[in-house]
């Protein structure tokens, strides 16, 4: 993958970047990719669903619990017959993604900086 060209860092800082911990995940019924419906706490911010396709590389009780960094602040965005209300941040490499996660735990809701 090429490096993508700069951006301002008013873009970057417009990003509302968040640690939520995973409260449930199953299966997206009906996807053309295999993938997940993610329920991630983000404290005060509320638990906010998203769908990601990990299941090649995560079991759902390998899942739940887990503290992951999301990107809060995008526009839903409608998977199949579920809004996804946040982006669950992983390093891609293929068909396979490993998630970003804290060292230790945090709160949930936590900001990134």
């Amino acid at each position: 993958m090429e490096r993508k060209g700069p951006i301002e860092v008013s873009n970057f800082m417009a990003c509302d970047l968040r640690i939520g911990t995973i409260q449930s995940a199953t299966l997206l019924e009906g996807a053309r990719r295999p993938a997940y419906v993610l329920h991630i706490d983000f404290g005060a911010l509320g638990i906010l669903k998203s769908t990601a396709q990990l299941v090649q590389d995560y079991t759902p009780t390998a899942l739940v619990g887990r503290q992951v960094a999301a990107v809060v602040n995008l526009p839903p965005k409608q998977v199949g017959g579920h809004q996804s209300r946040c982006l669950v941040l992983g390093a891609v490499q293929g068909e396979h993604v490993a998630l970003l996660e804290v060292g230790s735990q945090v709160p949930p809701g936590t900001p990134i900086a």
